[in-house]
């Protein structure tokens, strides 16, 4: 199925716009490249039937505007002190970039509007506002980041609160947000480590979203109980996302462990044992919640409903979906056989 003219214009410029922001050699620059990106996906988002797909637009662009004229103010702001000779705290401006950038991605404690905007959007925009959306704030934040107090308030409130907000959920999407807030954390944590992980962190992260996105499209499912119901009949993409959320949820032997492993090292080589503590912990929590999506789904079978519920199945991704169950059930042993020969 093709895209329509407007929403392959939307989606081009919204690629280009990520693009002009990473490869900005200013800050103005990079405001102008995440405008782009921004002005792009807000056509993007209300392009759909769901009702709760405006409010969720709108509550986007407030935030993002507001990120923006945060950071376009302290950059604005650092440079005309600059110029006057006036001396003032560099960690002033730091805090205020990072804090801009930080709304941007939605992590934590900035994080209040990202769970409400994944409930009214598609599962498309869903994996756009969790993956393509990031790599801009995250690519700028590594050129300002250095570890203080409040980066690493920042890694350890996002992995809190993204493992605790998801326990009383119902609803996946919102679930798949306060993943993506723990991920997030991961990620930051992976900056301090080097460029080159949290790079290989958020290509393992959006390779196990797709995979799980591509799940909950083919159903159409968005809340926990149809997961019970209409996967019923399907046991093996019932078994690929039980392997997938395994992976996503970081547990050895799949292929989400990986780069979790390397940062647990490296962290602890550095002596932040006390964060490595706390992610470690939090990250069970989130697994906790991964297997209760399919956990009671693969203990009980509603034979009774099987007569009475159509099967929604889009069989034309399923061989996606395997190649991807496959990618992240192997993806451990042959990481670890390259990663050993470096």
């Amino acid at each position: 199925m093709f895209l329509s003219p407007s929403k392959l214009l939307f989606t081009t410029t919204l690629i280009i716009g990520t693009i002009i922001s990473v490869t900005s050699t200013s800050w103005l620059g990079v405001w102008m490249g995440l405008e782009i990106n921004l002005l792009s996906f807000i056509p993007l988002m209300t392009n759909t039937k769901n009702i709760m797909s405006t409010e969720a637009s709108l509550k986007y662009f407030l935030v993002q505007a507001l990120a923006s004229a945060m950071l376009l103010f302290s950059v604005i702001l650092m440079f005309s002190l600059s110029i006057n000779s006036v001396s003032l705290e560099p960690s002033i401006f730091h805090t205020l970039i990072c804090s801009a950038l930080l709304l941007k991605m939605g992590a934590a404690p900035f994080h209040f509007w990202f769970p409400g905007t994944m409930e009214g959007l598609s599962w498309k925009n869903c994996f756009i506002l969790m993956t393509w959306q990031k790599i801009a704030p995250l690519m700028l934040l590594t050129y300002v980041i250095k570890m203080n107090i409040f980066i690493s308030m920042i890694i350890l409130t996002s992995v809190m609160i993204g493992s605790l907000g998801g326990l009383n959920q119902s609803s996946l999407r919102k679930l798949m947000a306060y993943s993506s807030i723990n991920h997030v954390g991961w990620m930051i944590a992976a900056m301090i480590v080097g460029e080159n992980m949290w790079e290989l962190y958020f290509i393992i992260y959006t390779l196990l979203s797709l995979s799980i996105v591509l799940v909950f499209h083919m159903h159409q499912i968005y809340h926990m109980n149809q997961n019970f119901l209409t996967m019923t009949n399907d046991s093996v993409t019932k078994s690929c996302m039980f392997l997938l959320l395994l992976s996503l949820g970081g547990l050895p032997p799949f292929l989400g462990f990986f780069p979790k492993w390397l940062i647990i090292q490296t962290l602890t080589e550095m002596n932040y044992q006390f964060v490595v503590v706390i992610m470690v912990v939090m990250t069970l929590v989130t697994l906790f919640y991964y297997l209760r999506l399919t956990f009671l789904a693969f203990l009980f079978s509603y034979t009774e409903l099987k007569t009475i519920l159509p099967n929604p199945f889009n069989t034309t991704l399923l061989p996606f979906v395997l190649m991807l169950t496959g990618m992240s059930t192997l993806g451990l042993p042959f990481s670890s056989m390259i990663y050993s020969t470096l």
